[in-house]
């Protein structure tokens, strides 16, 4: 036996035992039913054969033992593409296939990039393609000039499908960001995984590479330099979760007489227990997100984790909105954010994710506020790391 078959059966192993902790479901599983069938968060879901076991098949192929969930749906219908022609199902036979279902201001989703910028280099000569499909959330999203924006600050160079009409997202059956499918080199998706966790990911793209006879794509896994917000969580002291601004899925609000749906009114800061929040001053609250009538208005929330981001954007007119955060009443210093310096200003000039708090000690509840010295900021969505 040779050494590089030792390394190919010890990876299966590995690559097969990561698989089958994550839910799984029998070969004959379509992706109608992969579709309802995975987890959203930072957890993430792949099909596993029902007693289909990684090995080698006669004559020595390779075979991974992971499931045939039906032909890799068609890519008809984006808005545009960016860094690439549109591209067909037909185009891509022969290779494997990685299609990100993402959304720019989605944190789960910046954080899987670092990743997905290293498979689509890593592999590209061994035959992987990595499509990133751009499915809004939030309506700004829709604008295919806020993605292209997007994408060149995420240093992105693999195609990307410009989604806003969802087109792609229904022909997938999709319901979450970032989800991942794969297909192997006949066309036929393989896996789907949901969530950040990016080495299974990497792991079924090793798997359908061998099964295509690169073999020697199978070895360790990319490790990336991710800072910012694209770094990993501190999944350890995570205490709080997504909060969504707009009346729409807003929860854990608190003040007098609640959030006035779509009129302008001048609020009271309440005193947010932890994971609640509270609006001060002359908002007007829409069903996806509050929009700040007058300057001197602002956010507090009270939080339980390493990082705090918020979706912002400027107002209708795209003028730049100056603001300044505190946490328990003082300036942030050393447990400032990217987007703010350690006094605690910073600048909404564009519509996107702000990460304003990264705490550099110890992690604890904490009160965040911002303050808003210009009308017109729109807030969408709080995110923890």
């Amino acid at each position: 036996m040779s050494e590089d078959s030792t390394l190919f059966r010890r990876r299966r192993r590995l690559a097969v035992a990561a698989l089958a902790a994550l839910a799984s479901l029998g070969a004959g599983a379509t992706l109608a039913k992969l579709a309802t069938a995975g987890t959203t968060g930072t957890g993430n879901t792949t099909g596993n054969a029902a007693g289909g076991a990684a090995g080698d098949a006669p004559g020595g192929a390779y075979r991974s033992g992971l499931p045939h969930l039906g032909a890799l749906p068609a890519l008809d219908g984006a808005t545009t593409w960016l860094n690439s022609a549109p591209l067909t199902t037909q185009q891509l036979r022969g290779k494997v296939v990685l299609v990100d279902f993402w959304t720019y201001s989605c944190i789960n989703c910046i954080r899987t990039l670092p990743h997905v910028r290293a498979w689509a280099q890593k592999y590209r000569d061994q035959g992987l393609v990595v499509i990133g499909v751009h499915t809004p959330e939030f309506s700004f999203e829709q604008d295919a000039a806020n993605v292209s924006k997007a994408v060149e600050r995420f240093q992105i160079d693999y195609p990307i499908a410009v989604d806003s009409e969802r087109r792609i997202w229904n022909a997938y059956r999709n319901n979450a960001w970032p989800v991942f499918y794969v297909a192997d080199a006949q066309g036929q998706v393989r896996a789907r995984l949901v969530g950040e966790g990016t080495r299974a990911v990497e792991q079924v793209i090793q798997m359908l590479l061998a099964e295509a006879g690169r073999h020697d794509a199978m070895g360790p896994l990319a490790t990336p330099q991710a800072t910012d917000e694209q770094a990993a969580p501190d999944g350890a002291h995570l205490g709080s979760g997504e909060t969504y601004v707009g009346y729409e899925q807003a929860a854990h609000f608190v003040g007098r007489g609640g959030l006035r749906r779509d009129v302008a009114h001048d609020y009271t800061a309440g005193a947010p227990g932890l994971n609640e929040w509270s609006l001060t001053g002359d908002w007007t609250v829409g069903a996806e997100r509050a929009q700040l009538n007058r300057a001197g208005g602002g956010i507090v929330y009270r939080f339980s984790a390493r990082d705090l981001h918020l979706v912002l954007g400027p107002g209708a007119d795209g003028k730049p909105v100056r603001f300044v955060v505190s946490i328990d009443g003082r300036a942030p210093g050393a447990d400032h954010g990217t987007d703010t310096d350690a006094a605690g200003h910073g600048v909404v000039t564009a519509t996107r994710l702000y990460q304003l708090v990264r705490q550099s000690g110890t992690v604890q509840p904490r009160t965040f506020e911002i303050r808003f010295l210009d009308p017109g900021a729109g807030a969408f969505a709080f995110t923890f790391g």
